[in-house]
């Protein structure tokens, strides 16, 4: 699992430190088939001792400066940067604070460990699929992907890694956001980040195509640019979240500043604008049949003396008429709570924190909200086509995560499987099937949030099986301190994991590349199939599309990106989308990645844009918050 390069000039921090972090030599991951990483089942062991309350984290502060997030023109773009933020440590609990991300991506995936989305993550599941690509949760820090160079990025130190994190962290309170987002219709909700299940099998045709996925390549996968979206502009020296795109028939609908706006899908033109009283925190990567979903936001605008309002607002929107149809919140005593990530599963908007968890009904009844006398809490959900709880009890020292399937309309537990002890954050990768990704004693050591992979059945609570995924040798990643949905760089579907391996040298001078390969999530093993990313390219899944899975490619120096579909049996690669070459467009391409902002693609169209906005102070070649790309 990579970690992000040094932040570009003007950029808030990536993983958080103060100072530059410390370079070490770039790491040659394994062939490209991967070791046989299978492992044997290990259940989680024993049940938390004595549940204390939770506690709720301390108040970030406010991060330095932010600067734009395009990073500068990399001399040439093998692939994305290496790079992701290590999970910051948790600090003394306060009083609810004014939140920001917190996660991963820096608090990344979350912000408090690193900044995605992300999504989007961050996912992005494009319209018409089952869910997925990471979707932008909470806030990351932009992950804005910096040139790469040849023989790959360089990783941080554990030890600054840790220092990046709680920097980011900081910064994302002030922004308050998302990361990925998501969705179409039926079997696409998902959102731009990280993929989930899709279809159960990839039937292969006697033409080598697929016909078990709604995506058909057309006679010319030739593409063009469609529309692009200017950056929003900052007053302030701040960074403000702009997590959140989704994709309906009609509309591709991405979060503003403090707004989130309707494009024609073609033409980029201006159907809908939705104004918020202030900028969105975090957006759910899914949608309903009807295209509502759901975002969490502020309450006013920060400003310098009060930087943020806390992300206490849980809305419902609907994406077709570009309208909120309600605000609810909801409080502990004469508190309100500010969450820390929301979701989407059936007709549940589901929201975490560490004050608990609460639910809604799209009718904007309440479902459930947290009990004072609970001494476990909800701190945050996984949606989709099930609903599942990662539930902490227990004090930081003896904390015991419970991963809970729950009934969406009443909350009744259905299963439960106990992790071990001491792990103390957990991402749902996938609700059906289950697949949960933990960092198990902080040994995945690149800040990716992931060290193994659990398998579980969620009828039983049983653990099906543990995959161990070195974060040296694959290059996914998940937040998991605050947003437990944000994982990207990955995707579930015909009961397999898919994972991209970390970037190698290739077989042209100074060129990169990796691959994709599949685990079983019955056993464990790799299965075997492996997708080439060609030389130069670097291969990254963003969703399931029924038994196939859709993929992008990030271009070399002379070349565009390319959207793939790999068939679920042969792993054939089948060209949908193929970008221009010329350099003014792959740098606008190459200035996102699906490590650092959002991408949707669905029938010919793919979308990328930002996470975070923030004030240029130096002068820069033009800047957009989104691109839509387009055949035909």
């Amino acid at each position: 699992m990579t970690q992000p390069p040094p932040p570009p000039p003007q950029q808030p921090p990536q993983g958080g430190g103060f100072g530059p972090p410390q370079d070490q030599p770039p790491q040659t991951p394994p062939p490209a088939a991967g070791p046989n990483l299978g492992k044997a089942p290990e259940p989680g062991y024993g049940y938390p001792q004595a549940p204390q309350a939770p506690q709720t984290p301390q108040a970030p502060q406010t991060p330095p400066p932010a600067a734009p997030q395009t990073p500068p023109t990399p001399p040439q773009g093998y692939g994305y940067p290496q790079g992701a933020p290590a999970p910051q440590p948790p600090q003394a609990p306060q009083g609810p604070p004014g939140y920001g991300y917190p996660g991963q991506q820096p608090g990344a995936y979350g912000q408090p460990q690193q900044a995605p989305y992300v999504q989007p993550g961050y996912g992005q599941p494009g319209y018409g699929q089952q869910p997925g690509y990471g979707y932008p949760q909470q806030p990351t820090m932009p992950y804005q992907p910096q040139a790469g160079h040849p023989g790959g990025g360089k990783k941080l130190n554990a030890q600054m890694l840790i220092i990046v994190a709680a920097v980011v962290a900081i910064a994302l309170i002030i922004g308050g956001g998302v990361w990925y987002a998501s969705s179409g219709k039926d079997e696409g909700k998902q959102n731009a980040t990280a993929g989930q299940s899709g279809g159960t099998g990839g039937t292969d045709d006697d033409n080598g195509g697929t016909t078990s996925g709604k995506e058909k390549a057309p006679s010319d996968p030739s593409a063009k640019v469609l529309f692009q979206v200017p950056a929003p502009e900052v007053k302030n020296d701040s960074t403000v979240v702009v997590s959140g795109s989704w994709l309906t028939d009609k509309a591709y609908v991405k979060s503003g500043i403090a707004q989130i706006v309707g494009y024609d899908r073609d033409k980029g033109s201006e159907l809908w604008k939705l104004p918020l009283s202030g900028p969105v925190c975090q957006a759910s990567r899914h949608v309903t049949d009807d295209n509502l979903t759901a975002i969490l936001y502020q309450p006013a605008m920060p400003t310098k003396a009060d930087p943020s309002h806390g992300c206490s607002q849980i809305a419902l929107i609907d994406l077709d008429a570009g309208k909120k149809l309600w605000t609810k919140t909801v409080k502990t005593g004469d508190q309100l709570i500010n969450f820390d990530n929301i979701t989407l599963s059936g007709k549940t908007v589901a929201v975490g924190s560490t004050s608990g968890g609460a639910a809604f009904d799209v009718s904007g009844k309440l479902l459930w909200s947290p009990k004072p006398t609970d001494s476990c809490y909800d701190a945050g959900y996984g949606g989709g086509e099930k609903l599942v709880a990662v539930r902490k009890c227990g004090s930081y020292d003896q904390r015991q995560l419970h991963i809970q399937t729950i009934d969406p309309k009443s909350g009744k537990v259905i299963s439960e499987y106990k992790m071990t002890e001491g792990i103390e954050y957990a991402s749902i990768v996938s609700t059906n099937p289950l697949v949960v990704a933990a960092d198990v004693g902080d040994s995945a050591g690149d800040g990716s949030g992931i060290s193994d992979f659990f398998s579980i059945d969620s009828k039983t609570g049983k653990l099906r099986t543990r995959i161990s995924a070195p974060g040296e040798q694959f290059a996914a990643r998940c937040e998991g301190i605050t947003r437990v949905e944000a994982c990207n760089l990955l995707a579930v579907g015909n009961d397999r994991l898919y994972l991209p391996t970390e970037e190698h040298d290739g077989t042209g001078k100074y060129s990169q590349t990796n691959e994709i390969v599949a685990f079983d999530l019955a056993t464990g093993k790799q299965t075997g199939q492996r997708a080439d990313a060609g030389d130069g390219y670097t291969i990254s899944p963003l969703r399931m599309d029924g038994g196939n899975l859709i993929a992008y490619k990030r271009p070399p120096y002379d070349k565009g990106g390319q959207v793939v579909s790999i068939a679920g049996g042969s792993f054939k690669q089948t060209t949908l989308l193929q970008n221009p070459a010329s350099e003014s467009v792959r740098d606008v391409e190459t200035s996102m990645s699906p490590e650092y902002s959002e991408f949707l693609y669905a029938e010919g169209h793919l979308y990328m844009s930002k996470v975070y906005a923030s004030k240029r102070s130096t002068v820069r070649e033009k800047e957009y918050l989104a691109v839509g790309f387009g055949t035909g």
